[in-house]
């Protein structure tokens, strides 16, 4: 781990090493800045590091890495089904989908292929189900329909009464696993992380054609600016604000921060061993009070919605409980009420208060874009939910969007 002292003394490492140049941007003290600590950050930080001759930092705020959005979701490995022919987050999701399970497999990091039921209570909600399913084929990921008898056999407690739509190569993945593993990566590789560093200012020299110029500040008021030639904006929750630092007023955008409340389960019964999901509603923000299992099969259920203008209120709302209780007993009618609590807190950035379904009113899609007039620019804007599965093709993109 590495302090705002430690990113001054590897870029005095640097200059030693470097020597005098008469350009600005050979004289960057990194040849990548990466704000922002999540899994999209480490993973983009990690890819770009890879590059011969490569100096990368990782910007993060926290003492930590992954402590927002990508620590507090469900660690749903998904599958892409939800967001559309012509969205960013259908290809990214599905190739980040195989990536992952690889980089999973060959490091030991700690993941299962559990599958997903997406279930139907009625005629309407099995309509969602078939679309989905044309729409799988489509992008050649794999769902079929179950018989009732077969829905009835392997998952006796799930109520599903109009019809069940199984996605296999739906999983789940131990998050903070994977962001260890992908931090100590970065750092084998030769960059380094720095913590407790909150971006303060962002200073395009030359429009980004001379380098760029970094401020953070310490907890205890110090201010210290580093140089890179590339910048990438991976900040999550302060990613607008850190893209309104850079873009002129007219391209400035509005933070939008979704709520979503997180329920544990007391008891251990009934207890599916997939994860099952309703059907979604359109204009919806997210995917419904959905169940997703941990690395240690337990049941939780969540996230719900709400809308705040606070990205860090992550206290849990007991307000949605009731109904919460009864989109689960919906598709779980055995569960316990009393055994369901509150249990944390998770929020996503949001480009506008749109839903999280392609067929939804308003989707909106990742941004991921180098920014028009501007050198050596990426922003990545909205990054929520696939983020997680697509973390290592978006960090692949991001190196496209750069170099090619």
């Amino acid at each position: 781990m590495a302090s705002q002292r430690a990113m001054h003394n590897a870029c005095t490492r640097r200059f030693l090493r470097r020597g005098f140049s008469t350009t600005t941007r050979r004289d960057a003290d990194f040849t990548h800045a990466i704000i922002g600590g999540g899994v999209v950050g480490l993973a983009i930080a990690r890819q770009l590091q890879g590059r011969e001759g490569a100096s990368t930092v990782l910007i993060e705020k926290h003492g930590t890495v992954g402590t927002e959005t990508s620590s507090r979701n469900s660690e749903v490995i998904h599958a892409g089904l939800y967001y559309g022919p012509d969205s960013q987050k259908t290809p990214l999701c599905i190739k980040g989908k195989s990536m992952l399970y690889e980089l999973c497999a060959r490091h030991s990091i700690p993941h299962r292929n559990t599958g997903k039921w997406i279930v139907a209570q009625d005629d309407t909600q099995f309509k969602a189900l078939k679309s989905i399913h044309e729409f799988s084929k489509q992008v050649g990921v794999p769902t079929r329909f179950l018989s009732k008898e077969e829905a009835q056999r392997r998952e006796p407690d799930v109520r599903a009464e109009a019809g069940v739509l199984e996605s296999t190569s739906t999983g789940i993945v131990d998050s903070h696993s994977l962001m260890q593993f992908l931090e100590g990566d970065l750092e084998n590789r030769g960059g380094i992380c720095a913590f407790k560093s909150p971006v303060v200012h962002v200073n395009p020299l030359d429009a980004g054609r001379g380098g760029w110029e970094v401020t953070t500040k310490t907890p205890d008021g110090e201010e210290s600016t580093i140089t890179a030639e590339t910048l990438v904006n991976s900040a999550g929750l302060a990613a607008i604000p850190i893209s309104n630092m850079i873009l002129p007023p007219d391209r400035h955008r509005k933070p939008f921060y979704a709520k979503g409340t997180y329920y544990s389960y007391a008891v251990s019964r009934p207890k599916p061993s997939t994860l099952v999901y309703p059907a979604p509603v359109p204009g919806h923000g997210g995917l419904g009070t959905h169940l997703t299992l941990d690395m240690a099969g337990r049941i939780r259920f969540g996230p719900d919605v709400e809308w705040t203008d606070d990205p860090s209120d992550y206290t849990p709302n007991r307000a949605n409980l009731r109904a919460a209780l009864d989109d689960i007993q919906s598709y779980l009618p055995g569960i316990d009420r009393e055994a369901i609590d509150l249990d944390y807190v998770g929020i996503r950035p949001k480009l506008g208060k749109a839903s999280a379904t392609s067929g939804g009113k308003g989707f909106v899609d990742f941004w991921i874009a180098k920014e028009d007039g501007f050198e050596g620019f990426v922003n990545l804007l909205g990054i929520e939910s696939p983020g997680l599965t697509s973390c290592l093709a978006i960090a692949e993109k991001v190196e496209a969007l750069l170099y090619r």
